[in-house]
């Protein structure tokens, strides 16, 4: 008989899904979970097609009238959501693009996120509005603005930001569970780019930054695209000796500017990332509060990348020269380092 050990099975590889599927999964457990959530949006049923992304695919199969298309109306649908919330439901809204949340800015601002201060904090509305962007795809410069500023800028929202199909599962789980207004901001590109599958029922708590990459001589701060682009960056400057530690900041309001400071204390050098136009953006936001709380610590000033403050063109030519590259990253990581490219 063969003294030989018997080798062990190989584990089989864990099947990978991508943000589409992820979506489609936390929409399902949360449905499954609470009877009060309910889907409503453009085309979002299946004999509409189950969304013009597929995100809501099967689900009225499923959950029946619990899922209503709606009419082409922004403004109507963020309104009955609305509506839906302060009766007792958890609503959530698909706005399809987010350069059409412009069409529901007043229900969003005016109603959705004053609704508990007027109130007196009697009132919540918890509703969820997951929209789409995200530039790269022809689309043009009404279909492909990255707008979380502005909602950012707006007292009693909230505003998510997820880069992968895990962390979209667990953010979109805790934006329906949450009792106030969440604006779910999901990025075209990452749609379809495949990832470890979510933990079933896991959520990730809302206005926690994670910090995805260790590093000790810079920080990356950014949310959505920028996450996979800064890792990608941080792993071609780690070949030559620099170290930098990416922070996902999930939520991009409220910020987490305890995980922040705590990491940008230890690195003294800090760049801030995001596809959205640099000028005015959620960065400058980011490197002020830097500034103001590390007085006297940072060993040089907070880096802000962003794309060109320009509608987004259609030509892909200049489509690519509008957007950030990752090439500016890796450059400004190397300006806070004294270092020529």
């Amino acid at each position: 008989m063969s003294t030989e050990a018997r080798a062990a099975p190989a584990a089989k590889p864990t099947k990978q899904v991508n943000m589409v599927q992820a979506l489609n999964m936390a929409l399902h457990d949360a449905m499954t979970e609470d009877p009060t959530v309910i889907v409503l949006g453009e085309d979002v049923a299946d004999p509409q097609g189950g969304g013009v992304m597929k995100v809501t695919e099967g689900l009225s199969t499923r959950f029946g009238g619990r899922v209503r298309a709606t009419p082409i109306a922004e403004q109507a649908i963020a309104g009955a959501a609305i509506g839906a919330a302060l009766a007792g439901l958890r609503p959530v809204a698909e706005i399809m693009l987010m350069n059409f949340m412009t069409v529901a800015m007043d229900q969003v601002v005016n109603h959705a996120a004053k609704l508990r201060f007027m109130s007196g904090g009697q009132t919540g509305v918890p509703i969820t509005i997951r929209t789409l962007s995200g530039a790269g795809w022809g689309l043009g410069g009404q279909h492909s603005d990255m707008l979380e500023a502005w909602f950012c800028h707006t007292a009693g929202l909230k505003v998510v930001m997820p880069w992968s199909p895990a962390e979209a599962y667990g953010l979109l789980l805790s934006a329906i569970a949450d009792d106030d207004p969440v604006v779910f901001v999901e990025t075209l590109p990452l749609y379809h780019a495949p990832g470890p599958p979510p933990e079933r029922g896991k959520r990730i708590p809302l206005g926690r930054a994670n910090i995805v990459r260790a590093g000790t001589d810079v920080t990356v701060i950014g949310y959505g695209r920028a996450v996979p682009d800064a890792l990608a960056v941080s792993e071609t400057l780690a070949g030559q000796g620099i170290s930098v530690e990416v922070i996902d900041l999930r939520t991009v309001a409220p910020l987490d500017m305890a995980t922040l400071l705590e990491s940008v204390g230890r690195t003294r050098r800090a760049v801030v990332v995001h596809e959205a136009v640099k000028a005015y953006g959620a960065g400058a936001e980011i490197a002020s509060r830097l500034h103001e709380q590390l007085p006297g610590q940072l060993l040089a000033a907070v880096e802000r990348i962003g794309s060109r403050s320009c509608p987004v063109p259609f030509s892909q030519p200049l489509e690519k020269a509008f957007l950030y590259s990752r090439d500016d990253i890796a450059a400004a990581v190397r300006r806070t380092l004294g270092k020529s490219a």
